[in-house]
């Protein structure tokens, strides 16, 4: 499959209404199209505060070091482009299927499409894939030979397994510097996920999260006896449709709520994306015109 083919055409012509933003950007080196001085790396000084996981070790103060015997990292004043890191879903429940079209083929067209964003606005960008055998990580970094990297990336992951444990995941807390934007592309159907979500929030990095839904999940539009299989972990269950329809419909609005809550509470931005929307209707929800406001 050809890298460009994850962005349709009329997708990546209404990218350029768009613009990647946060909160507080406080990305990595250089100048992009984020103009509010920042605190970093720059070459006016401004003050120390204390090392946190992912600074790099030549920003540490070794002098202050050795006679405090603690670690501080140098922050200067400086104009500062935003570092944007996707961090997929690659579990199995992506997998799941509207027909031909699965989560996991809307995630990539998401993921291509922050990627491309943060590209034409001279930022960073890295990409973290989450799959049963661990992470597939790509440092963050610019230009158009790193987009093409990260979409390579994006074309060789394949949803499996279940959500990696605590120690598979360790490399996410050295990359993801604090002050950089994580953009998670998940069902929001894996707890630990969330919960990696709501810790990085907590850990001064801005998140947002976008969920993938099928239209199944939304509607149960299912008739007559069907079988359905936890694409996780195999169990399976039997149901007559009809009148098991109201029951699903009230609780997976339910566990909407708890999700969307959850997020609310963490200071997470929040945008659904149905697999009958076009790709680039999360972003635009987020960072359009409204949605920047909103997410001001």
């Amino acid at each position: 499959m050809d890298p460009s083919a994850l962005i349709p055409p009329d997708v990546r012509a209404r990218l350029k209404a768009l613009r990647l933003t946060a909160r507080s950007a406080a990305g990595a080196h250089g100048l992009g199209q984020h103009t509010s001085r920042s605190r970093g790396s720059g070459l006016e000084f401004a003050q120390y505060r204390a090392y946190e996981p992912g600074d790099e070790p030549r920003r540490v103060d070794w002098k202050l070091y050795a006679r405090s015997d603690r670690f501080f990292v140098r922050e200067s004043e400086r104009d500062s482009p935003l570092t944007a890191w996707i961090v997929l879903d690659a579990t199995a429940s992506m997998r799941q299927a509207d027909g031909e079209r699965a989560k996991f083929d809307a995630a990539r067209g998401i993921a291509a499409c922050a990627i491309e964003l943060a590209l034409r606005q001279g930022d960073r960008f890295g990409l973290v894939g989450i799959a049963g055998a661990g992470l597939e990580l790509v440092p963050a970094d610019g230009g158009p030979r790193h987009r093409d990297r990260c979409l390579q990336t994006l074309l060789r992951l394949a949803p499996e397994g279940r959500m990696p444990d605590e120690t598979r995941l360790r490399p996410i807390w050295e990359r993801v510097a604090a002050g950089s934007l994580a953009i998670v592309v998940s069902d929001g159907f894996d707890d630990a996920l969330v919960a990696l979500a709501e810790r990085l929030a907590a850990a001064r990095r801005e998140v947002v999260f976008v969920q993938l839904l099928t239209t199944e999940e939304r509607d149960f539009p299912f008739t007559g006896n069907h079988r359905f299989v936890d694409p996780e972990t195999g169990e399976e269950r039997r149901v007559d449709a009809a009148p098991a329809r109201r029951e699903f419909l009230d609780r997976f609005a339910a566990a909407q709520r708890v999700l969307t809550d959850r997020l609310a509470a963490a200071g997470i931005r929040y945008a659904r994306h149905v697999l009958d929307e076009a790709i680039d209707a999360p972003l635009a929800r987020l960072y359009g015109a409204r949605g920047s406001e909103a997410g001001a």
